[in-house]
């Protein structure tokens, strides 16, 4: 008898219907199973024999000793992972009619069996529920750890089931066991913004905070350069909690991703804060981009509307450090194969850290540098000039004083004060830039466009000329300080650029500026 099942691929950031045909029927030898798994498997699906056999006879059924084939089709996309075990085992219950389920149609299955005929959690439930509302599915069953993710998509059922057992139930009309509902606005909003630390934390470098709050504001990359101790981590890690709000839209998107790369909690529906990644200085270059036979998101995606933090960024792979430049400038990555071609979104904010020097203190003001003539020059050599062309902001970070990290008197901003101004001076530039879909911050503006919106006074005009000179910063530097520039005024609220947010802008350009590496 033949039975068809659905269930479900995920491809990028998008899912593909897959039907799961099983047909059985013919007479094998004695006390011999004859099963045929085809339609492009791989191994993990290749194995699902085992699984299934053992998971049917822990919950009551048996594996017949009946000629058994299964198809997935379409047969010329690869299938991988084991979240088909679920709808080849309700396949072959219906086939062999252990099972009375008239309207299979109605359903896509996922899940990866255990030996006892429980269910584990899978990948990319989200956008397998997406497609699945697309196609006017009535319902999704998959292991309860999903349920949550997949209950986002409203207008479809979705059941979260801890065994094989519970599914049968389901598609026999007998369980007691309700859809999941997940109201997802009230859901996105009661959590939006719940950061376990805030800049309130940090005591002194006022002026870090400043540079911070001008990267957020504009969507600048930007890089801390200072000696051990001196709170660059600390610093980068409370720069989400000043970003803007995710509009559901992003948090959707970026939900997507976790849930593809199998980053997302179990038991969790929607990402409502800005992802914050800080990969070691050992990734490859697959990781950071992303790649595989079946190609999967890199750090670069899995960052997507967030921080991706590069702690100590002249000990990277020179190659991991190069690929990531045209993502940055594209904002997305396109992953190619022989017979295929992904393309994941990569829209985030690079925020690195480095010493000044292998022992790191150049340019410290108490502790003198022990480095060889040089050799300075040659640890800011290992950061490409392509790759810092890309950084807007150069920020130099001193220790925090005595008195400084003693003081309780003195108050200190939060994360929610600074992140209204940052709100206020984005909403300037969606109203600058709501004729240009693709831009959406002052840090993506082409030169033609710097030309055309950042206009400065002649006086302005003699400021930037004498820094460059007094200076001798590189071409390079022009646009990105007027680009801060742009930010700085838009976050005190004025409509053209002043003089002291020009003097603002040349401070961050250390790298920049001839002799700083000795």
């Amino acid at each position: 008898m033949l039975v068809k099942t659905y269930s479900s691929a995920v491809h990028g950031v998008d899912a593909q219907t897959i039907t799961v045909e099983v047909n059985a029927g013919g007479n094998v030898g004695a006390g011999k199973i004859a099963y045929f798994l085809v339609g492009l498997p791989d191994n993990a699906v290749k194995e699902s024999n085992h699984r299934i056999e053992a998971a049917l006879k822990n919950v009551g059924y048996n594996m017949p000793r009946i000629k058994i084939v299964v198809n997935l089709a379409p047969a010329d996309i690869r299938k991988e992972g084991s979240a088909y075990d679920l709808p080849i085992a309700i396949g072959i219950l219906a086939s062999t009619k252990q099972i009375e389920t008239p309207n299979l149609d109605h359903y896509i299955m996922l899940g990866e069996l255990s030996l006892d005929g429980g269910l584990r959690p899978i990948k990319g439930a989200l956008p397998i529920a997406i497609q699945a509302r697309k196609e006017k599915y009535k319902a999704i069953i998959l292991p309860k750890e999903n349920a949550r993710e997949a209950a986002i998509v409203n207008d479809i059922d979705v059941y979260g089931v801890e065994s094989l057992k519970e599914a049968v139930e389901i598609l026999q009309g007998v369980s007691n066991l309700k859809p999941i509902i997940v109201d997802t606005r009230a859901e996105f909003a009661d959590k939006q913004n719940h950061y376990e630390i805030d800049f309130t934390d940090v005591r002194g470098q006022e002026n870090i905070k400043r540079a911070l709050e001008l990267a957020a504001a504009g969507g600048h990359n930007a890089i801390l350069i200072g000696p051990p101790g001196a709170g660059k981590t600390m610093l980068a890690k409370r720069l989400p909690t000043i970003l803007p709000p995710l509009t559901l839209h992003e948090a959707l998107e970026t939900t997507k991703i976790h849930s593809v790369s199998g980053t997302l909690q179990a038991n969790s529906s929607l990402v409502t804060i800005r992802p914050f990644r800080s990969p070691h200085h050992t990734i490859s270059d697959v990781a950071m981009v992303g790649g595989g036979s079946n190609p999967l998101p890199g750090e670069i995606s899995i960052a997507h509307n967030g921080v991706l933090f590069l702690d100590e960024l002249p000990e990277f792979k020179r190659t991991v450090l190069e690929v990531m430049r045209q993502p940055m400038e594209e904002r997305k990555v396109t992953i190619s194969r022989a017979k295929s071609s992904v393309e994941y979104p990569a829209s985030f904010m690079l925020i690195a850290s480095m010493n000044p020097c292998p022992c790191g203190y150049h340019n410290h003001p108490e502790k003198e540098c022990v480095c060889a003539p040089g050799i300075v020059k040659k640890y800011i050599s290992k950061i490409s000039g392509p790759l810092l062309d890309r950084i807007d902001l150069h920020v130099e970070v001193t220790p925090v004083t005595y008195d400084e990290l003693s003081s309780f008197e003195r108050p200190r901003e939060s994360s929610e004060d600074i992140r209204l101004r940052v709100i206020k001076a984005r909403e300037l530039q969606m109203e600058r830039f709501k004729n240009h879909p693709e831009i959406y911050s002052n840090a993506q503006m082409p030169s033609q466009m710097v030309r055309e919106i950042c206009q400065i006074t002649t006086a302005g005009q003699t400021l930037l000329k004498t820094a460059m000179n007094k200076l001798q910063l590189s071409a390079r530097a022009y646009d990105r300080i007027l680009k801060v520039a742009r930010t700085s005024a838009d976050l005190s609220g004025s409509e053209d650029i002043k003089i002291e947010h020009l003097a603002e802008a040349i401070q961050y350009r250390s790298l920049d500026r001839e002799g700083w590496a000795g």
